[in-house]
Parts: structure tokens; sequence; C-alpha cells
């Protein structure tokens, strides 16, 4: 061995393959699989239901609304069962989210418990509003589906707004200024997005899948379908930065028996 090197101990392979995994998001202990499997699901959804439609020729490839991916068959089966459980795992995060906030808030007392509950109430209506628009297809019952989206859409950046304020409120113990300032920016970025949306979509003066354009309304309904896309996925990324909060958080399920069975 040349002078001057130290040997290296050696470091068993299984060990090695231990450490790699438990930097992969979802083996981090305690709930942080929550989180990541809402964004990767979330994510999913949206890109299948996408890539089947344009293959398939029902949607032109450049910016349509999402819920236009999900409109025909066969994509609009995949697209409303994958958004239902988006839905699902979106409130089982918010939940975890609102007991984890509450178990913090008796120790330090940061934040009111009501505005812990707001936040909660107004994410869980952002998931029925999921519900709504994956159940309700858009050339079926338009002003159904156009009504659970809008729902979706505003409580989503309403309920990341509330978890920005919470999370600067439980500084410096339970939140990191990185982890705030990320989801500032998240909020921002998403009622920049959401505004113009609305605005645009409004003035959209019929509901149809093919888009030439040239055609009327054309400009809005592509500003509104790119804005869309830019709430969906910053709401979605936005639980990304739920993953450091879920590690520290172990779930159980107790069962207790009553009398004899």
């Amino acid at each position: 061995m040349p002078a001057g090197r130290e040997r290296q101990p050696l470091i068993p392979r299984g060990r090695r393959r231990s450490r790699w995994w438990h930097r992969m998001p979802c083996f981090t202990p305690g709930a942080a699989f929550i989180p990541t499997l809402l964004v990767v699901w979330s994510s999913a959804s949206f890109i299948i239901s996408y890539v089947i439609a344009v293959l398939y020729g029902h949607v032109e490839p450049l910016f349509p609304y999402i819920s236009d991916t999900g409109a025909k068959p066969p994509e609009s089966g995949i697209f409303g069962f994958m958004i239902n459980i988006s839905a699902f795992l979106g409130a089982v995060t918010m939940y975890t989210r609102y007991l984890i906030i509450k178990e913090q808030n008796e120790v330090t007392h940061f934040v009111s418990p009501c505005l812990n509950l707001l936040a909660l109430f107004v994410g869980l209506m952002g998931c029925i509003g999921m519900g709504i628009v994956a159940s309700f297809q858009e050339l079926a019952v338009p002003a159904v589906h156009d009504g659970g989206a809008l729902l979706a859409f505003v409580s989503g950046a309403l309920y990341i707004v509330l978890q920005t304020i919470i999370s600067y409120k439980s500084r410096p113990q339970w939140s990191t200024p990185c982890a705030c300032h990320i989801r500032l920016c998240f909020s921002i970025m998403t009622w920049v997005a959401v505004i113009p949306m609305i605005a645009c979509a409004s003035l959209v003066s019929i509901t149809k899948i093919d888009w030439n354009p040239g055609e009327k309304d054309y400009v809005y309904h592509f500003v509104s379908a790119i804005c869309e896309w830019i709430v969906a996925f910053g709401f979605v990324f936005f639980f990304l930065t739920f993953i450091g909060d879920f590690q520290g958080v172990t779930i159980r399920i107790s069962t207790e028996l009553h009398g004899n069975i």
C-alpha cells in the first residue's frame, strides 16, 4: 500500500443498500410516504390521461384543459379513477397535517386552533371539488363539472396560503425558513396563475375540446389552459414540502374488541 494512504474500512453491501434506500423519500421514517404518494399519483393522473388523449387524437398536444384530457373514453375512465384516488389521498394528507399542527400547537401555542381547523375545512372542500370534477364529465354536465373545478382550484389555492401562514407562525421550532419561503413561492405562483385562469375561462363563450388557432375565444382558452396547468402542479408540488414534517409522525391503527366473538 502506498505510504501516506490509510486503508478505508469495507462497508458491507447490504448496509450500503440500506443507506441508499433511506435516502429515498418514500422510505424515510414516519408518514412521509403519504405526501410523496399524493404527489406521484396526482402527477401521474394528469400525465397519463394527457398522453392517452393526445395519442388517440382527442385533444391537441399544445396545452388543452386538464379536463379535456379526460372527457372521452378510454382516458375518461382512467382520469376519473385516478383523480378520485388523488382526492382521497389529498384528504388524508390534509387531515394528517391538521393533527400535526394540533399536537405542535399544544406545546408552543403558535397559532389559533380556529386557523388550523379553517385550513383543514378549506382543503377538504378542494378535495370534494376534485371528486366532482372526476365524477361529472366536462361534456356531459358542464355546469356541475365547471363548478367542481372552480371549487377545487380556489379552495386549493386558499389552502396553501393558509398553510404558508401557519408555517411562518410556527418558526423556528417547527418550520425552517427554507420550507416557509418555498411554500410562499408556491402560494404566490398559484395565485398569480389562478386569477387570469378564472378571468379568461369566464370569457370563453363555448364548451368544446377541439380548438384551432384563430377561432373565436381561442386566446382566452389558451391562456386559461396554461394557467390551469400551472395552478394544478403548483398545488400538487406544494405537498412535497410536507415530507420533512411528516417524517417525525407515526400513524397507528388501534383495534379494540368489546364482548365475546
